[in-house]
């Protein structure tokens, strides 16, 4: 029987770093692993990973989808969880901490299986997958990525078995089954917190259309659906341009931008923008700065550039009259919609309101998706978003350099 999560994990600011730190009130429970499908290497260490999960900290138990649990449980010596009935909703209630193995496409997956929570746990990603941007850790090193992330927060010293808190106690029995050392209060496991999009779909009366399979079973209707990356209007394979309104802000406020002619649109977040949005000539954001980016894709305007706005700017994309096509196609995160968008229905899209709760000052953060990054001593918190520009995404590279 799986817990529920654990509670009250804490992302807190620290003095010397741009990034947050994670600390844990009791180790974690529920890890769920999700994998990059077909590929060998990849199934190996997953089975690798299991195993040393299972040996090292027998307490925890390890979650998969159910495609995936049902194709490895007869690989493993011991019993692995899944999902039921009740879709996406059933991982916000029961995961503490979220592993990837893969690419950037399998932490866009992991994310989407939390596009209906406004809690996403942390997210452990070692990249085995094209290209990695997103991914922080070799596998190589996942004995000691997985140490510092359960022992993140863990005391220096625990308190007597005689006290007389009962939470207190079972708290430090956690601890002491980990095989483990504390790294103390100054090596909690850094978190970059990444802004997500809310994003609802309207019809042309204004009524906010249900969710699709796999979020039906979501009970947050009134929040939307969460994007990592981005939210895509393409006219799809019809051969005429999509007329699309933009209008920033909220009524009675609401102003028309404009009305973008162009094969579709994109409203992105900081770490969307190295993805689609760069591509279709969009500016490269630091996940750091909390914005949103609006990138039309082959527009028929020569005027019509990129911009970047405030992430809690409300934006509207309207389907307008003059589409000649049935419908326009919406994808979120990549994961298409199954109904497109007709003749004034909406997309209304603002940016997460990721914060610090409680009275002014408050240190702790809430919302966004908590991304484990490498700790690099004194090293300063832009160094892996700097060598993935360099190394990944070639940035600047010069024509004809071998070097």
């Amino acid at each position: 029987m799986l817990h529920s999560v654990c509670s009250s994990m804490r992302v807190t600011e620290t003095k010397s770093h741009d990034l947050l730190a994670l600390a844990w009130p009791s180790p974690p429970r529920n890890v769920l692993v999700v994998r990059k499908d077909h590929d060998s290497e990849v199934h190996k260490a997953l089975i690798d990973y299991a195993n040393h999960i299972n040996d090292v900290y027998p307490d925890t138990n390890l979650i998969f989808e159910p495609y995936v649990a049902h194709s490895i449980h007869e690989q493993l010596g011991f019993p692995v969880y899944a999902t039921n009935g009740e879709g996406n909703s059933a991982y916000e209630k029961h995961v503490d901490l979220t592993t990837t193995l893969g690419g950037d496409g399998t932490i866009l997956h992991a994310a989407s299986l939390f596009a209906t929570a406004t809690s996403v746990p942390p997210v452990l990603s070692f990249s085995m997958g094209t290209l990695g941007f997103l991914g922080e850790w070799n596998f190589n090193e996942f004995k000691r990525a997985v140490r510092e992330v359960f022992m993140s927060g863990a005391p220096i010293s625990l308190p007597p078995k005689s006290t007389d808190e009962p939470e207190q106690q079972e708290r430090s029995q956690a601890w002491m089954k980990i095989r483990g050392k504390s790294m103390g209060s100054s090596r909690n496991s850094r978190i970059l917190l990444r802004n997500r999009l809310r994003i609802g779909i309207f019809d042309s009366d204004g009524t906010r259309l249900p969710h699709e399979p796999p979020f039906a079973h979501a009970d947050n209707r009134g929040e939307g659906i969460f994007a990592l990356n981005e939210v895509l209007l393409h006219r799809g394979a019809l051969p005429h341009l999509a007329h699309i309104t933009i209008l920033i802000g909220s009524p009675p406020h609401q102003k028309i931008l404009t009305t973008a002619i162009a094969d579709g649109f994109l409203v992105s977040t900081p770490t969307g923008s190295t993805a689609y949005s760069l591509s279709s000539g969009g500016s490269i954001v630091h996940p750091l700065v909390s914005s949103i980016l609006l990138t039309p894709i082959c527009p028929r305007s020569l005027s019509f550039r990129p911009l970047v706005l405030p992430a809690n700017t409300p934006i509207t994309l309207r389907i307008e009259a003059a589409n000649r096509g049935k419908e326009i196609e919406v994808s979120v995160d990549g994961v298409r919609r199954q109904e497109g968008l007709r003749t004034g229905m909406e997309v209304r899209v603002v940016g997460e309101e990721v914060r610090s709760p409680g009275a002014p000052g408050a240190r702790d953060w809430i919302r966004g998706v908590p991304s484990i990054v490498r700790s690099g001593g004194d090293a300063d918190g832009d160094d892996h978003w700097v060598g993935g520009l360099n190394s990944l995404l070639k940035f600047n590279y010069p024509f004809g350099d071998n070097g």
